[in-house]
């Protein structure tokens, strides 16, 4: 899950609030998809066993939003409010809402998704595809689904899947693969799309296949993956002046580490963090040119200090990504025999990340 909930006040607010969140000893077993298992491995949460440093929690993005959003003052959040336009004016930027309205700023901070206006300002391109598609699910049960506390993963040929428990009545579901020419005329087909999917896993235990076939149609979310390619945030700006990006406006990446939010909120906790310095050394009779300056090298700091964890990350999930989902027999003989135990290492690895703490009074 990452070290960054350690940094945030409002962990208190829901860490520890079951039902709503689930945390246990965790077992993921890696399958091919004649259901023979490859390789099986369990770690405990916080106990003397396998891996004291790691936790893994499958978090809803619903619960973690309300519980950010609580922490502050009514009104702070405009939602339905995307930027259009982006205006300089001295040492403001203007934003152009798609409402019509203005909103002038000190600081422009881009956390305005994969199709970033901000990031797109600042002189980065469009997040590059990877022609693989993924398909997320989520199934809300009225009673008790009584599965474990495991992820388990499925492998085959050119796809990869996988399940775990939420809570004690929800499950999230994933299946990712790269269509053919014909598998893409299922993308505007949520019926045959549900049936392709269930017989790419028919060889997985039927209890799985049974979370899938419950789900609603509109509950299905097909995307593109997509990723910015490392060697951008090499040579691109993370900031400029007083404007920056964080979240999927700096990083998209394929989900394949399942770090993206959790890199999100670490970037949220690291400028915080260099924001407050710059502002607390703000003098009474200061100038705005000085502010300004201040503003500057904060988020240079910021940008420095996250431009290399978010080039490690996306291409790590990358290469996971490729290998685990490998479709010729070289890659997937290594991925079997070889490759398995030290993918997820690296999943633990690049969780056990200390983005620090911020310093609240």
């Amino acid at each position: 899950m990452g070290k960054w909930l350690e940094g945030l006040r409002c962990s208190s607010c829901w860490r520890y609030s079951p039902p709503k969140t689930y945390t246990s000893s965790w077992e993921c077993d890696y399958f091919f998809d004649d259901g023979a298992t490859i390789s099986k491995y369990v770690f405990q949460g916080q106990r003397k066993a396998v891996s004291t440093k790691f936790e893994v929690r499958c978090v809803r993005r619903k619960l973690l939003l309300e519980a950010l959003a609580n922490e502050l003052p009514r009104g702070t959040i405009r939602y339905l409010s995307k930027v259009v336009a982006i205006e300089e004016s001295g040492f403001f930027k203007i934003l152009h809402l798609i409402d019509g309205t203005t909103i002038k700023t000190k600081v422009l901070i881009g956390c305005d998704g994969i199709n970033s206006v901000v990031a797109k300002w600042l002189g980065f391109k469009e997040a590059t595809y990877t022609e693989r598609f993924a398909i997320r699910g989520c199934l809300e049960l009225e009673t008790n689904h009584s599965f474990e506390p495991i992820l388990k993963q499925y492998f085959g040929k050119g796809f990869r899947a996988g399940v775990v428990p939420c809570d004690e009545k929800v499950v999230y579901w994933f299946f990712t693969w790269t269509p053919n020419s014909q598998d893409k005329e299922l993308i505007q087909n949520p019926a045959k799309l549900k049936q392709y999917v269930l017989n790419k896993l028919e060889n997985v235990p039927s209890y799985v296949k049974s979370f899938i076939e419950k789900t609603e149609l509109d509950s299905f979310h097909l995307a593109p993956l997509r990723y910015r390619q490392p060697w951008k945030l090499i040579m691109g700006n993370i900031s400029k002046g007083n404007v920056c990006v964080a979240g999927d406006a700096l990083h998209p990446m394929t989900p394949d580490l399942g770090q993206g939010g959790c890199c999100a909120l670490e970037d949220g906790v690291v400028l915080a963090r260099c924001l407050a310095e710059a502002f607390s050394n703000k003098s009474k009779k200061e100038e705005k040119e000085e502010e300004y300056k201040r503003i500057e090298e904060g988020l240079k700091r910021y940008a420095n200090e996250r431009r290399w964890r978010c080039i490690d990350l996306i291409t790590t999930a990358y290469i996971v990504g490729f290998v685990q989902q490998g479709n010729s027999k070289l890659v997937t003989f290594l991925r079997d025999k070889l490759f398995a135990p030290l993918l997820f290492g690296q999943l633990l690895k690049k969780s056990n990340f200390n983005c620090g703490k911020l310093n609240i009074p």
